[in-house]
């Protein structure tokens, strides 16, 4: 016998006349006890008035608009029999695509112009429901019997691509991953990120032992023991990528060695040392990546030619190091190697190192590399190179028509190119998924991280910058999440950025450079290192904190780091930014003493005129 529910606004607290932003379900949806209906969101918080019990939307009391109270009607629900909800059945997962679009009010960031939205549709089930066994595979389009079928298929084992094949294997969803590296991790974890940090230890290591008689400690000139250091950076990698494989084992993640084609909408060919397979799936996440790109101009047959994973390989030590590009890698690499012994040079087409960081953080690292005998040329092009018996020869022009560049040509040991990465959509056959894929090989997705092809999911490298890890991973939980089922978009405010260099420099949101050409009122509070207790006492004052706030609501939209830690401080910035902070409740947030991290706080008092660890005249 069915019995009608009505189901009502819950206690909310002392909220009154909450606005309804979005409806979550239809009449005619079926709802499991405890599933959001609709969506409420006060000046404060925004909250989700879940179903009291299982059953079918008869009928929806509120539109988007209306206010409600704590007691107000919201759906009328018809439940089988008296024990409704308690049956404890699962709901069907919905077919690709047929999930709820989230309303995230203009936030969040869009990688490339984003194909056609997918309609919104209720997902017919909570979110915290898994389905308990994987859906029926696709029908074969190649007419070939498939090696592998699964409900999801991960391209790549990056960190945006292991997380998304956990993340959905955590929820219930059958799936395999493919990597092709030996060992999971992809360009990160393998050749990229972790095993150039473990080397810029080493080399912040040697830097820190040269320096410590400034406070009464001598060392002996270190001695390089390539082998061993080689075997350190791997032992880093290696444990890392052991612990990936052993919680795929643990989630029953399958895992496929090779390199992966699409062959159609719902099939992958991988091609690996036994052959090639064909897998075959429901549902798909890529995340392929990206590769360094390999200027014209330089002969890559010669292994004197170094892209960032050669440079990782510590072949050698140079004695004569060119760094083609002061990006983040270029200048990464050579901090290492210039600890390590070689004489470097990096030559920058514009006119300033890191672009996109501002020019007050970089300073800093600019004048340690010039104290530390690293020759940095701004405006410059390696024009041609020639690979010599005695090295690689390299000439070189000015960025600025008709100028002379101040760098003459000469030989060099080696040479690493690190003048960015470049997607790799267009490697992987997408057209033959009938994905979309633009010219410089990005993949366009909407804020679901879905591609123009309902099933199929793309995160990471290939959407759009900024290629960095932390917000691969991000996106791959998301999209695993929304091929699960989930009501969800990306809709972080902002992604960090860091350059591990010595000093390192971190930053997140708006930039003073970028605040200046959109002509936004901002106010900046600067907090120079030079007066903390903490830097003094390790000899690093070089470095400083800044905030960047909206003048007229006092809310921080931004700020930036360069000094020892950065990259960890400036977390405390994102958070803050992603809180809506205002100034005040930065400032009066209670910070350790003495710790780099008080600086986060005492710019935040600059800015509002009350700090004291400074003296700041007053304006008249």
């Amino acid at each position: 016998m069915a019995n009608s529910i009505e189901v009502k606004v819950p206690d909310i607290g002392d909220y009154d006349d909450v606005p309804v932003i979005e409806l979550l379900v239809a009449v005619g949806d079926t709802v499991k006890k405890d599933q959001g209906l609709v969506t409420l969101e006060s000046d404060k918080a925004t909250m989700e008035v879940p179903s009291s019990a299982d059953g079918v939307v008869k009928s929806i009391s509120v539109k988007v608009g209306d206010k409600v109270s704590e007691g107000a009607v919201i759906a009328i629900l018809e439940a089988e029999g008296a024990g409704a909800g308690a049956s404890g059945a699962k709901a069907p997962l919905p077919p690709a695509g047929e999930v709820a679009a989230r309303s995230a009010a203009g936030e969040g960031a869009t990688a490339g112009a984003p194909p056609s939205q997918p309609s919104p549709a209720s997902a017919g089930r909570s979110d915290s429901a898994a389905p308990s066994k994987p859906a029926p595979t696709a029908a074969a389009a190649s007419g070939r019997k498939a090696d592998i079928e699964c409900r999801m298929l991960v391209l790549g084992s990056g960190p945006g691509g292991y997380t998304a094949a956990f993340r959905a294997a955590d929820l219930g969803l059958d799936t395999v991953l493919v990597e092709r590296y030996a060992s999971l991790g992809g360009v990160c974890l393998n050749v990229g990120c972790i095993p150039s940090k473990a080397l810029l230890h080493a080399a912040a290591v040697i830097d820190e032992a040269e320096h410590a008689s400034d406070y009464g400690v001598s060392f002996g000139k270190p001695t390089i023991d390539l082998d061993a250091l080689r075997k350190y950076k791997e032992k880093v990698v290696g444990q890392l990528t052991k612990g990936l494989a052993g919680m795929a084992k643990q989630r029953k993640v399958r895992t496929v060695v090779g390199t992966g084609r699409f062959v159609s909408p719902n099939e992958l060919e991988v091609e690996g040392e036994n052959g090639v397979q064909l897998i075959r799936f429901e549902q798909c996440i890529i995340a392929a990546g990206s590769q360094a790109v390999k200027l014209g101009n330089f002969p890559w047959d010669d292994k004197r030619v170094m892209d960032s994973t050669d440079a990782l390989e510590l072949a050698d030590v140079p004695k004569k190091l060119l760094v083609v590009g002061g990006g983040i890698i270029g200048l990464e690499m050579a901090t290492v190697y210039r600890a390590l012994g070689s004489e470097v040079t990096v030559v920058e087409f514009l006119d300033q190192l890191m672009p996109g960081a501002d020019p007050d953080l970089v300073k800093p690292l600019a004048d340690r590399l010039k104290k530390q005998g690293v020759a940095v040329h701004l405006k410059t092009k390696a024009a041609s190179t020639e690979a010599l018996k005695e090295g690689i020869k390299v000439s070189f022009e000015s960025a600025e028509a008709g100028k002379t560049p101040a760098l003459e040509s000469g030989m060099y040991d080696r040479v690493l190119v690190a003048v960015g990465r470049a997607p790799n959509g267009a490697k992987i056959g997408a057209d033959k998924a009938g994905v979309q894929v633009t010219e410089r090989g990005f993949i366009p997705v909407d804020r679901q991280m879905r591609t123009n092809v309902a099933h199929i999911f793309a995160i990471g490298d290939l959407v759009g910058n900024p290629m960095l890890a932390h917000k691969a991973t991000h996106e791959g939980k998301l999209a695993a999440e929304v091929a699960a089922g989930e009501k969800k978009e990306w809709v972080a405010r902002v992604i960090p950025s860091v350059a591990y260099t010595d000093p390192e420099i971190a930053w997140v949101g708006v930039t003073e450079t970028e605040a200046k050409a959109k002509g936004l009122k901002v106010g900046v509070g600067k907090f120079p290192w030079a007066a903390s207790g903490r830097a003094i006492g390790i000899g690093r004052t070089e470095g400083f904190t800044k905030l960047i706030f909206d003048e007229a609501s006092h809310r921080i939209v931004g700020g930036g780091i360069v000094g020892v830690h950065a990259g960890d401080l400036i977390s405390e910035v994102a958070l803050a930014i992603e809180m809506g902070c205002e100034v005040a409740d930065i400032g009066h947030t209670i910070h350790p003493h003495p710790t780099l991290s008080e600086s986060v706080g005492m710019a935040a008092e600059v800015f509002d005129g009350t700090i004291t660890d400074l003296y700041i005249p007053k304006k008249k």
